[in-house]
């Protein structure tokens, strides 16, 4: 089964007339796509919100099935739009998260909330995609039986069945798929390498603890530190992963191949437990995803001591890219994992990591990334370094979610 949900390539982000599309384009998609946004707005709350632009401001606001645009300033929510910002947000290049991530967003009124409601109608209306709605999304085995999101899949079990787990769910976790012999190898490695990474090197993240300490809390290119590593990002149980869609994910090109992450307790300053957000959330949904993030377990992981944990079917979702809604009916699964055990989840499923409390984790992480489509310019290493600068701006920004936004 599938997981590319790409529909665009570099080539159609095109630059929209915020008069023409506010006053015409946008009014009539209301009409003809409303029926595509409205249930699943009204099922959050969303009240009339206002987009400021220097040419003039505009109101959306639910009617029936409708989303009707008028102009002026009259929506319970407002944000500031410079011409540019709304011609990247209509061609999905940026989402509500990236305008945090920058510190660009100007609400005169509501809160971030209000602006990522809107977004998902704005994309329904947009991409001619349903907004999600509470009960849409089933999960079933193939034989079309209710489907286990408990399961876990050992290197015994039938790829097939691993891949149509992974498409209905959005995850995957696999277990025991590494020796701990080996894992314990790659604890030992993180230790000795540490010394090679200094703050500011531009291939570590760094936190500071509540008892004072400095922490490096991911270390890049690590595969270059350690042989055991390497082994892995080479070796054929990557491989197999990469091959579960039938979409050509690859396995990791280029310099910084595979990371190894401690997550230390106590992490007061600095970005090592993330809270809830798709790797998408920053814009380019529907350019690049969907691609896979490996996590292997160097040491086990549970509500104690930094688990993952998904929202599974959020990557089938049009929902908003950060944070959790109570309304969308969607489970929320923590990911329990010993030592040598992978998870694998989609760049569009939600995802956060718990901050430990007992224990310390080490994990490394990799990703597996789709081929280019025509019109897409690859990532070369210095693109793919600076999304992961600006990622970790909005990681480092957002620490708490806006006011009617629930974290689960």
């Amino acid at each position: 089964m599938s997981l590319d949900t790409r529909t665009r390539s570099d080539a159609d982000a095109q630059t929209v007339d915020a008069v023409r599309f506010l006053d015409e384009e946008l009014p009539e998609l209301g009409r003809v796509r409303g029926v595509l946004a409205a249930r699943g707005a009204r099922e959050l709350g969303a009240e009339p919100f206002t987009i400021e632009t220097p040419t003039g401001a505009w109101t959306l606001e639910l009617a029936g099935d409708d989303v009707r645009v008028t102009r002026g300033d009259v929506g319970n929510a407002s944000v500031r739009l410079f011409a540019e910002d709304l011609s990247d947000v209509v061609n999905d290049l940026k989402t509500p998260m990236t305008f945090v991530a920058a510190g660009t967003l100007s609400m005169a009124r509501g809160d971030l909330g209000d602006f990522l409601d809107w977004w998902v109608v704005l994309r329904a209306l947009v991409d001619g995609r349903p907004a999600h709605t509470a009960g849409s999304i089933a999960f079933s085995e193939r034989s079309g039986a209710p489907l286990d999101l408990g399961r876990v899949f050992t290197p015994d079990d039938d790829d097939a069945e691993i891949a149509h787990f992974l498409a209905e769910a959005g995850f995957v976790h696999l277990q025991g798929w590494y020796s701990p012999a080996l894992m314990a190898e790659i604890a030992e490695d993180v230790d000795r390498a540490l010394p090679a990474y200094t703050r500011g090197d531009g291939r570590s993240w760094w936190a500071r603890t509540a008892g004072g300490e400095d922490r490096c809390v991911r270390l890049q290119h690590f595969d270059a530190h350690s042989g055991a590593t390497a082994s892995i990002v080479d070796g054929p149980a990557l491989a197999r992963i990469a091959a579960l869609s039938g979409d050509g994910h690859r396995t990791p090109e280029g310099e910084n191949r595979i990371e190894a992450l401690v997550k230390p307790i106590g992490v007061v300053e600095g970005i090592s437990d993330v809270p809830w957000h798709k790797d998408c959330s920053l814009g380019m949904h529907s350019y690049r995803c969907s691609s896979l993030t490996v996590g292997i377990s160097v040491t086990g992981a549970d509500a104690r001591s930094g688990q993952l944990r998904v929202v599974p079917g959020s990557h089938r979702a049009l929902v908003q890219p950060a944070f959790v809604r109570r309304e969308w009916g969607l489970p929320v699964l923590d990911l329990r994992t010993e030592t040598g055990d992978v998870t694998v989840h989609c760049s569009c499923t939600l995802h956060m990591a718990q901050p430990p409390v007992d224990r310390e984790r080490m994990v490394l992480y990799t990703g597996l990334r789709l081929p280019e489509r025509p019109g897409n310019m690859a990532w070369d290493s210095e693109a793919r370094d600076e999304i992961a600068r600006v990622r970790e701006g909005a990681h480092r920004m957002v620490s708490q979610p806006p006011g009617h936004v629930v974290p689960s």
